[in-house]
């Protein structure tokens, strides 16, 4: 069976617009609940989501949808990816979800869900409930008196803000540094700069006020510039940027210069190494993490696993495998001895603890290694896939053989956006500028005659 409604995180589109409608938030609430219905003991799903407007109208409805065929919900109003996660296991809960659209500006929404367990849904339970969207259930709704009751948890925020303490060591303290913290207007808006002062960091915080409309407008983790300026003009020793719902981060030295997820796993994977608290002997990444990465690691004596793009690809393998730190070079930083998911917060909070142990600066103790060239293109496109046809395929694997073992070439298509994304990397600049160019300039030309 094709997917209709899942991607490569859950369902996601632009708000009030198929298949980001209340309609379709309804049936999902309706087919995750049947899913997710085992025994008879009153079943409970948390919903949480970011401050992006659409959340006001999708909300309710996969409240409707929940308490349809009988599950209670238990609202917990903006909060972090992670944070959803965490309370679905704590609080027994059968399902989680998070209304969010990630990284996206505030017209699109999402719909990511979490087991029981706190982890995403393996592909098979996706594929599952997408069966029960496109069916007729009415014979699965519950009765007048059995229906769902829905209710607000305020005290949700504390919560987490507890568990993402309880991972800092307690043995130290984070007075004396100064932190500029960018919450991309989104959910974490609260937590992170509490957990921070609360640590009794100086912090500086930016993007905290959101409207509905300014998720990750010019701010958070893929718009640094704000974030990377108050460092500098502050002069603090980090700043610190998360995405609309917290699950990923990204930081800036003390001189502002931006550090990526490769080289946080960088960091974190070696000081674990050193302190015996890593796992499998190495971490787990996608194919779009540096070259450089999978080399400084193998000279340290640990290993580079290579996943398919998506943060519960790595979480899947590192399940399986018995890893405790993964990532993607977008900032999803997963250490499943603290968390289930992504947490930007947790992953700062180690990164932090690594500063304070080793009292150097940022640009020292998070600069591991030296990125090879490595460049990444994206194509738009409408209708049909360039990738579907011949002549694009013939181009892509001439331009993997012109690269030969000199370096990568990865070409896949967005699992959330009509977007094909073309990355190389290599030893050699001019090569990888020359293949991602003329491929790109390929799978334009042939989307434009589509």
């Amino acid at each position: 069976m094709e997917r209709e409604f899942f991607g490569t995180d859950g369902i996601r589109g632009t708000a009030n617009t198929w298949p980001m409608t209340a309609e379709i938030a309804v049936r999902a609430g309706m087919a995750a609940g049947l899913q997710f219905t085992r025994g008879e003991h009153r079943h409970r799903v948390v919903v949480g989501k970011d401050p992006r407007l659409s959340g006001y109208m999708l909300e309710p409805a996969l409240t409707a949808g929940f308490t349809s065929v009988g599950m209670d919900v238990i609202l917990v109003g903006p909060m972090p990816t992670p944070a959803v996660a965490l309370l679905t296991r704590s609080l027994r809960a059968d399902l989680g979800v998070v209304l969010s659209a990630s990284h996206n500006a505030y017209a699109d929404n999402g719909i990511k869900l979490f087991g029981p367990d706190g982890y995403k849904l393996s592909d098979r339970i996706e594929m599952e409930i997408e069966a029960r969207m496109q069916s007729d259930m009415a014979a699965n709704l519950a009765s007048p008196g059995d229906l769902g009751r829905a209710m607000r948890l305020e005290d949700a925020p504390g919560r987490y803000i507890e568990a993402a303490k309880a991972t800092f060591p307690s043995a130290n303290r984070l007075d004396g540094l100064k932190i500029v913290i960018d919450c991309a207007n989104g959910a974490a808006y609260k937590v992170a700069p509490t957990v921070l002062w609360e640590l009794e960091a100086e912090v500086i915080p930016i993007g905290v006020d959101p409207d509905g409309f300014n998720i990750n407008q010019d701010c958070g983790s893929v718009h640094t510039d704000t974030m990377r300026e108050q460092v500098v003009a502050h002069g603090a020793d980090v700043g610190i940027a998360l995405d609309g719902d917290a699950d990923r981060l990204i930081l800036a030295d003390e001189n502002g210069q931006l550090i990526d997820g490769d080289q946080l796993m960088a960091a974190i994977g070696d000081y674990w190494a050193e302190t015996g608290a890593l796992k499998g002997g190495g971490i787990v990444a996608t194919v779009m993490s540096n070259l450089g990465l999978e080399r400084y690691l193998i000279g340290r004596g640990l290993e580079l696993i290579r996943t398919q793009v998506g943060d519960r690809y790595v979480v899947e393998h590192m399940r399986q495998h018995g890893y405790n730190v993964g990532g993607e070079q977008s900032g999803h930083i997963v250490m499943s001895d603290f968390g289930t998911t992504g947490d930007g917060l947790v992953a700062a909070l180690q990164v932090l603890a690594l500063i304070v142990a080793e009292g150097r600066p940022v640009s020292e103790v998070c600069r591991r290694f030296e990125p090879v060239p490595q460049l990444l293109k994206n194509v738009r496109y409408t209708g049909a896939s360039p990738l579907d046809t011949e002549k694009v395929a013939n181009a892509i694997q001439a331009q993997r053989s012109r690269l030969g073992d000199k370096g990568r070439l990865l070409i896949r298509p967005s699992g959330t956006e009509p977007l094909i994304r073309v990355m190389a990397e290599g030893d050699d600049g001019d090569l990888i500028h020359s293949v991602v160019d003329e491929l790109v300039d390929m799978i334009e030309a042939t989307a434009a005659a589509n």
